[in-house]
């Protein structure tokens, strides 16, 4: 993303899909900030804190115009975690989890952070937890009832115990989980071969406002390319933040 173009790119395929708000993975930009576009988008992103910081992991929110108007404040955890409060109602946090394979270390910093982050918003307050969190959390919801459904894709790995954990404890349905869909509307991430599909990323949602999430699906067709299958889709109904629409998606390594 940190490409010349690349930004203003991004920002057309927002206004082409009228999205409110676009949570990005793997912006690879250091250094945190916000940038005001010619177009009326703000991008709010976090990365890497120290000078000469490599050129990796890295994460961002783009808001529209009528998003932009409503920030209230934002805050940056480093290169996977970025915090931006809209209205006096609404948390938006994006991250970028660690996959899998990582060391433990590292991931439990990053769960950390995050319930650190997620339990100082107001419980009053609408708060959505979104991004590439390379997690699986599995076909079966057996003591996850109330914040996980059945309509997903493989089976839970240890990120996916550790994101429904988190969930759980917090109270955030993981929206993804509860659509009914065709597996072209499911995966987030297929395999270069063809022969894996995987739902790593994920837009969660508090409990009490569950029933203000309309719809969450992969999308496709955006012409960003992406390490994604397409886009994760959050519609909130139209009595609520008018009908607000949430995309997350990662950028290719190459970015």
């Amino acid at each position: 993303m940190w490409e010349t173009g690349k930004t203003s790119q991004i920002a057309t395929e927002m206004r082409r899909y009228n999205l409110a708000v676009l949570g990005i993975s793997e912006t690879h930009w250091t250094q945190a900030g916000q940038k005001r576009l010619a177009t009326g988008e703000m991008l709010l992103y976090s990365g890497h804190e120290e000078d000469n910081a490599p050129h990796t992991q890295g994460v961002a929110l783009m808001l529209s115009k009528v998003a932009r108007n409503a920030l209230v404040g934002c805050e940056s955890h480093g290169s996977r975690i970025i915090k931006a409060k809209e209205g006096i109602l609404m948390n938006i946090i994006q991250c970028y989890a660690p996959t899998n394979d990582s060391n433990d270390d590292i991931k439990d910093q990053l769960y950390e952070r995050l319930q650190s982050i997620i339990e100082k918003c107001p419980r009053k307050d609408l708060t959505i937890l979104m991004g590439d969190l390379n997690v699986k959390v599995g076909i079966h919801n057996t003591g996850y009832e109330d914040i996980m459904g059945r309509h997903r894709l493989g089976e839970r790995n240890e990120n996916g115990e550790r994101f429904s954990n988190l969930c759980a404890f917090n109270k955030l349905v993981i929206g993804g989980t509860i659509f009914p869909h065709n597996r072209i509307h499911k995966a987030t991430w297929i395999s270069p071969d063809h022969t894996i599909e995987n739902q790593i990323d994920h837009i969660c949602i508090n409990k009490k406002f569950r029933r203000t999430m309309e719809e969450v699906r992969t999308r496709r067709g955006a012409d960003v390319a992406s390490d994604v299958v397409a886009n994760l889709k959050l519609k909130l109904k139209k009595n609520w933040t008018n009908n607000t629409t949430m995309v997350q998606y990662s950028l290719p390594s190459k970015y």
